[in-house]
């Protein structure tokens, strides 16, 4: 009788997964990033290709299980809180535990690249910005939740690009440590931020 419960709970939990991320699928497919005037080498306020590719590139869709799945795993810096799944996702309900789909874990990336490109945007304002820089600054806040408090972010806006570009190597510290992780990240955030 207990296997026969477990199994139907398994396939409760399932499904309940599975709608999540249809439900978050969906609702990114009506989603839009707010119309910006485009000026020749501006940005399209939505992440490119180089800027995509770097994020995976770090973040990674880590702990993939030998069912195909992927289970959270602590931050590197504290060894705890905020616990982070697929590609970097943390926040609400994410915790020790928390498994997810491929599925799910591509969706959520999705969802959270349309929600930090509208902050990217938000913070930067009309300032010129190139569509290397746009997705370096995306990438960066992706990663810290920084862009709206950054000296980086003023001097952007006051186009003082080679201060800018400086300012990434700040950004290199998690829980008191500095992790060469985060210093590599910057690295390559420097270089696309800076590229023509």
């Amino acid at each position: 009788m207990s296997f026969t419960l477990d199994f139907f709970e398994a396939l409760r939990r399932m499904k309940a997964r599975r709608e999540t991320a249809d439900a978050v699928a969906e609702k990114t497919q009506t989603q839009t990033v707010p119309a910006i005037t485009a000026m020749p080498g501006s940005h399209s306020g939505r992440i490119g290709p180089a800027g995509l590719a770097l994020i995976k590139r770090f973040e990674g869709c880590a702990k993939k299980r030998s069912d195909g799945a992927f289970e959270a795993y602590p931050d590197p810096g504290t060894g705890g809180d905020p616990w982070t799944i697929g590609w970097g996702a943390t926040g609400k309900g994410i915790t020790r535990g928390t498994v997810w789909t491929q599925a799910e874990c591509d969706a959520r990336l999705e969802t959270d690249l349309i929600r930090f490109a509208r902050e990217v945007v938000r913070a930067i304002g009309t300032s010129p910005t190139s569509q290397n820089q746009f997705d370096a600054l995306l990438s960066f806040h992706y990663n810290t939740g920084a862009i709206a408090r950054a000296t980086l972010t003023k001097l952007h806006k006051a186009g003082q690009f080679d201060a800018a570009a400086r300012e990434f190597g700040k950004w290199v510290h998690a829980g008191g440590r500095r992790l060469s992780g985060l210093v590599r990240r910057r690295e390559a955030e420097e270089a696309l931020y800076k590229r023509s």
